[in-house]
């Protein structure tokens, strides 16, 4: 898991991690579609709730762009159980306890995992990190971005 993977139009850095209910998911297995990859510090904190009540309010349209969420942190899987029923997350929380995926992105901060997003494209390549974003706002434009970039990705995609 090498730091320079994480640039844009590079490929991004494989791992595997374990879900709120044990199953394990592995990036690769999302390609086709786009992933939302964000990294927050802890469950049940005031930020990162806004953060993912944020995503779970526009999982729809997040979701009608093929678009997949995948929220990381050093959380356990039985906290984040916890976490996704008290908030109705519809979307997959990964259990980074060792810390090494979260470390590959860059993420890894001294006590916590710091607050990065990364936009991985259907065909598995880094297309757009953010490091400094509005808690509140970050889904909608993430939207925006996806939106704005879908159509000619999808051209490229089926030639």
């Amino acid at each position: 898991m090498g730091f320079s993977q994480l640039k844009i139009n590079t490929i991004a850095t494989d791992f595997t991690l374990t879900d709120a209910h044990g199953i394990e998911h592995t990036l690769s297995d999302y390609k086709g579609q786009f992933v939302i990859l964000y990294f927050y510090p802890k469950d049940n904190t005031p930020g990162c709730t806004r953060e993912a009540c944020d995503f779970r309010d526009s999982f729809s349209e997040i979701r009608a762009l093929n678009t997949t969420i995948l929220g990381v942190s050093w959380d356990s899987s039985k906290n984040h159980a916890s976490f996704t029923e008290k908030y109705s997350l519809p979307f997959t929380l990964l259990s980074d306890i060792k810390g090494d995926v979260t470390e590959a992105y860059k993420a890894a901060g001294w006590f916590m995992p710091k607050r990065y997003t990364y936009i991985i494209d259907p065909l598995g390549k880094i297309i757009k990190v953010y490091t400094k974003f509005d808690i509140s706002a970050h889904s909608e434009e993430i939207i925006i971005f996806i939106q704005s970039i879908s159509k000619p990705l999808t051209k490229s995609i089926s030639k």
